[in-house]
């Protein structure tokens, strides 16, 4: 893969053999950005976690001190007497049939769906669709709740999902270049306080791998896993 001549200027302000401390990692990141648009910073997390096991599997959520900066669309499945409140609280769409026929006809314009526990029965015919898209709500995640109006504030708030791929790794938004290194530092570490509260009993030997830092289009910045963990 070849980069561009902005790449390989920010990448040269990197050692990519050595680890940084959370405060070094989170200045370079953020000091390396390349794109003349306000990029994500982003952590990506690698864990020593049997995918295969399913009580290995980490997915929940984390609520962001500073949010994301991304405006999130949300969608709320609920009873049509329900709406109007899903709407009123952020929702860009909210329903019952309506919603799930609009989503079955191939509209998939939201970036979140929470639903009422009563309304997972009616979606079936779009469960495939949304699950292939990472978009089914479930309840690890919190997003099938009986509190939508809240579920909803505490999404567009800066509520993330986090969820291991298939090789153990965890990749999530926590700000933007614009925040500053104080903003992001919180967010950063809220996101990993909230991983090793999900740390899974049966796991033996270490549990983080590897934390990186990047910025959109942005070098990788390594950070030392234990002293940052330990000072959580």
């Amino acid at each position: 893969m070849s980069h561009g001549k902005k790449y390989l200027e920010a990448a040269k302000k990197v050692d990519s053999t050595k680890l940084y401390t959370l405060d070094e990692a989170v200045k370079l990141a953020l000091e390396t950005a390349t794109t003349k648009f306000d990029s994500s910073v982003e952590v990506h997390m690698n864990l020593g976690i049997d995918t295969a096991i399913a009580e290995q599997a980490l997915r929940s959520t984390v609520a962001l001190p500073h949010g994301t900066g991304k405006k999130v669309r949300v969608i709320a499945f609920v009873s049509e007497d329900e709406a109007k409140m899903a709407k009123d609280a952020g929702a860009i769409e909210a329903g019952a049939e309506t919603l799930v026929d609009k989503i079955a006809g191939g509209w998939m314009e939201f970036d979140v769906a929470v639903a009422n526990p009563a309304m997972m029965k009616s979606m079936g015919k779009i469960a495939r669709q949304l699950g292939q898209a990472g978009l089914m709500p479930n309840p690890k995640s919190g997003t099938v709740t009986t509190d939508i109006k809240g579920t909803i504030a505490q999404i567009m708030k800066g509520q993330v999902e986090f969820r291991n791929d298939k090789q153990g790794n965890l990749h999530n938004i926590v700000g933007k270049v614009s925040f500053g290194d104080q903003k992001i530092m919180e967010n950063v570490k809220a996101y990993l306080k909230a991983i090793m509260e999900k740390r899974p009993t049966g796991i033996k030997g270490i549990f983080v791998r590897s934390i990186t830092l990047t910025s959109t289009m942005g070098p990788g910045v390594k950070v030392e896993v234990n002293p940052t963990i330990a000072a959580l």
